[in-house]
């Protein structure tokens, strides 16, 4: 177990790449192994979550390599021409790999069975195994469609058209994975819109997409069995990854850091505009598009935060962002009251409940609802001088770094090494920038 701690940090400047986009890395490499021919990845986060999906492709049959120059190839099976996993697919912490790998497998006339790690095997699946057995799929495992989990695929995928009891991509994203081995249009219906990473990459592939703003909803359709080939890719700076560095710069006097390269989708994006509403000083420059994806450097320099109420319909564009936006709120004038937050308990862990007691533990106001979180920030600043347990969630644990960088003692969190699994060398890199960051002895 590796202890990290981070105490009050003078300006944070420079320029700083964050790793590529986990959600691109992750259905990169799916796609790549879904397509005949190569595609070749730049970018790729190579984080342990996306090593996960990485290992998972190669176990149903794709050629899956890293070049030295950190390039990734990929040569796809095809279409419904996947092998059948001669062992179990661990996916160790990420919840993204599994639920889109269940998509693939289910749309596939084979059997696989999935794990995970502690974490993982808490997160509930049962959202991804409704729809996915209407297309044809069976599942066996614990109470609660919990991992461990067999897969059994549909040998006659059967196109369906369902509507999303609650907002999440990665339910999406599986349900339009499985339709690509369907004869027929599988259509999702979302009640307010999600990150649409899959749609573009599908397009970006060869796949026949539609998407309609109807009044029931976003309806997004893919037909069945395209000709799918292999493409070039490259992958952004994760936004959500940005936003650490992003909010250490804002709450550290003096600082202005460039992050370069991030990906910039409005689906995405929540964060920063709230960010920007709370008074944020940001500006957005060089604005381009790769691989469909739109993408910019953002330059962030320290500002006075206010505090705000972030509507609920912001949530599916920032999802993973509120821990880091709660540190920032913690450095606000005021109260920022965020809404629409439920989906928070049911991620690598109860992140409300979690952020709710490690903010009390370094002294900040907080108040933790079933679906929202208030957190007050004082002009006196934040007291820290606390060890916090980041409950194996890698969002949680590189918060609470952040939140020690601008407060008066230094923060501690108890095991780091979850950052791993989306953040490669945070410490290392925030060090880089300025920022103080140790191993706790």
């Amino acid at each position: 177990m590796t202890s990290l701690s981070a105490s009050k940090s003078s300006a944070l400047t420079g320029t700083i790449k964050v790793p590529g986009d986990k959600s691109i890395s992750h259905r990169s490499l799916i796609l790549g192994g879904l397509a005949v021919g190569r595609t070749t990845v730049t970018g790729l986060l190579e984080g342990e979550d996306v090593l996960a999906t990485a290992a998972a492709m190669r176990a149903l049959g794709a050629s899956v390599k890293r070049h030295e120059d950190g390039t990734w190839e990929i040569h796809g099976r095809g279409i419904g021409t996947l092998d059948e996993p001669e062992d179990v697919l661990d996916l160790g912490n990420s919840g993204t790999a599994a639920r889109l790998l269940m998509g693939v497998v289910a749309g596939h006339p084979i059997s696989a069975i999935f794990t995970g790690d502690a974490s993982l095997r808490r997160r509930p699946m049962g959202r991804v195994i409704t729809p996915l057995g209407q297309i044809g799929a069976a599942f066996h495992g614990r109470a609660g469609g919990k991992l461990p989990l067999c897969v059994v695929g549909a040998r006659d995928p059967l196109p369906i058209r369902y509507t999303l009891p609650v907002a999440s991509a990665q339910v999406k994203s599986a349900i339009l994975l499985a339709g690509l081995n369907t004869a027929g249009e599988t259509t999702v219906i979302e009640p307010e819109k999600t990150r649409d990473h899959t749609e573009t990459m599908f397009r970006h592939f060869g796949a026949e997409v539609r998407v309609e703003d109807l009044p029931e909803g976003r309806v997004i359709s893919v037909t069945g069995q395209p000709e799918f080939h292999g493409r070039d890719v490259v992958v952004p700076a994760d936004p959500s990854s940005a936003a650490f560095p992003a909010v250490a710069a804002l709450i550290t006097p003096g600082s202005d850091i460039l992050l370069e390269a991030v990906g910039l989708n409005p689906l995405r994006f929540g964060v920063f505009e709230t960010l920007i509403e709370m008074g944020a000083d940001i500006e957005i420059t060089n604005r381009r598009e790769e691989a469909g994806e739109p993408v910019g450097d953002i330059r962030v320099r320290a500002s006075e935060l206010k505090g705000i109420e972030v509507p609920a319909e912001r949530a599916p564009s920032m999802i993973d962002e509120y821990p880091i936006l709660s540190v920032a709120a913690s450095f606000a004038e005021g109260a920022t009251v965020m809404r629409g937050v439920g989906e928070l308990r049911v991620k690598e862990s109860d992140r409300l409940g979690t952020m709710a007691r490690g903010l009390a533990k370094a002294g900040v106001r907080v108040e933790e609802g079933e679906d929202t979180l208030a957190v007050t920030g004082s002009s006196n600043g934040v007291a820290g001088d606390a060890l916090i347990e980041a409950d194996l969630d890698h969002r949680i644990a590189m918060s609470f770094l952040v939140l020690g960088m601008g407060a008066e003692s230094p923060v501690a969190i108890d095991d780091a090494r979850t950052i791993d699994t989306s953040f490669p060398d945070f410490a290392g890199l925030m060090r880089g920038a300025g920022a103080k960051i140790q191993e706790r002895t």
